[in-house]
């Protein structure tokens, strides 16, 4: 476990117009995932020749929530010379519902019948990037809260993950006794979260070890959930400079 430091493609895509939401990146695709088409923000590093690639997975409003907090994540992947996808997993149905599901109760019964989905819906994504003439085949996950969990779930299944980070997420119950192995992890997970408690992170990576990953946490004291959309707390850049030289290391390797 670290401590607290503060230190600081495309076979089968379409090509579409830019999106209004996130700040300027370089193009706007579309994946076939089969039951609707998922949409990526893709910003691509300006590394000459193979690159590899992380695919960003938004909690459960999504990426405009706070786009910007996004965003620092992917500035910090490309200027290490990793490709960030910022992938918009969820289908027309899943937008439609989110809308209506009142209680807590109700949208975690209904996430955990979209798990398996979304699951495949991400490894669809991989297909299409690894696909790319710039992909050097190394691919890792990122994911925030419920993109945490579709992370996980998608990793333990899809042996083409190099590498899985995951903040303030877990692993689905229904998926956990099913998971045979998992890449390289980290977990970034704040003691005071109440949405996702702390036990869930520590979960992941206790799960991970016992598959032979090397799987590490690290725990904020006093932050709660999504403690890193914060625009002026030290610990927004301690989180992002630690989620880049986690994928630095792991998908920049030979």
């Amino acid at each position: 476990m670290q401590a607290i430091s503060r230190r600081s493609l495309l076979g089968g895509l379409v090509l579409l117009a830019a999106s209004p939401s996130l700040a300027a990146p370089a193009e706007t695709l579309t994946v076939d995932a089969g039951e609707s088409p998922v949409t990526l923000n893709r910003f691509a590093s300006g590394r000459p020749g193979k690159r590899p690639a992380a695919l960003v997975l938004h909690g459960s409003r999504g990426f405009d929530l706070r786009p910007q907090a996004y965003q620092r994540y992917a500035n910090a992947l490309t200027a290490d010379g990793i490709d960030a996808y910022l992938v918009r997993y969820y289908t027309p149905a899943d937008e439609q519902a989110f809308k209506t599901l009142n209680t807590r109760e109700t949208r975690e019964a209904y996430e955990t019948g979209r798990f398996d989905a979304w699951a495949t819906r991400v490894s669809s994504v991989l297909s299409a990037v690894l696909a790319g003439a710039d992909s050097s085949g190394r691919i890792g996950l990122l994911g925030f809260s419920l993109g945490g969990y579709v992370a996980a779930a998608a990793a333990a299944r899809d042996e083409r993950v190099s590498a899985l980070a995951v903040l303030y997420g877990g692993m689905p119950d229904k998926i956990a006794p099913q998971v045979k192995r998992l890449p390289p992890m980290i977990e970034l997970h704040g003691e005071a979260d109440r949405n996702v408690p702390l036990a869930s992170g520590e979960a992941l990576v206790r799960l991970g070890k016992s598959v032979g990953a090397a799987a590490e946490i690290v725990r904020y004291p006093g932050k709660a959930h999504g403690f890193d959309f914060a625009d002026n707390d030290p610990m927004t850049a301690d989180a992002v400079n630690r989620v880049a030289g986690f994928f630095q290391a792991r998908l920049n390797a030979a």
